[in-house]
């Protein structure tokens, strides 16, 4: 039989954290649209051929929805911090999963436009990686979308 606290160890996740930096050529409003508006996150947060669908209610405790049928999956939360246009938190749960993290991005007003900050904590450490290439694929694709909205 396993020693009492190996067991516990096994059965407790690793959590750990994401972090992102962009620089980004737009006003902290336009980025905040971006974030915050079905438009915005169907313009840029996955990619086109994924026919993204979006719900959102961006309000403390307000939820967001985002899904593609296409690729068969989608994520949904609530809101937890508003704050136009500085700072947005909301939780984080794939479909199909128990485990529900936390998202907060920050956005500060810069020389060149916005500093965006995204954070994302809560994350079993086997999900670090695939959610750091996730949010890297998103956020590469904003700057674009905010170059033609």
């Amino acid at each position: 039989m396993p020693h009492p606290h190996r067991l516990l160890l096994m059965e407790e996740a690793v959590l750990a954290d994401v972090d992102e930096r962009r620089q980004l050529a737009a006003t902290p409003e336009a980025v905040w649209r971006a974030l915050t508006t079905a438009d915005g996150l169907r313009g840029w947060f996955w990619p086109p051929g994924l026919e993204t669908a979006v719900e959102t209610g961006a309000c403390e405790g307000g939820r967001y929805r985002i899904a593609s049928e296409v690729a068969g999956m989608a994520v949904s939360g609530r809101y937890t911090t508003v704050q136009s246009p500085e700072l947005l938190g909301f939780t984080w749960q794939w479909d199909g999963e128990d485990r529900e993290s936390a998202v907060r991005i920050e956005l500060v007003k810069s020389e060149t436009g916005t500093e965006l900050t995204l954070t994302h904590t809560e994350l079993e450490d086997d999900q670090v990686g695939l959610h750091a290439r996730g949010w890297s694929d998103c956020l590469d694709r904003l700057p674009e979308w905010l170059a033609v909205s």
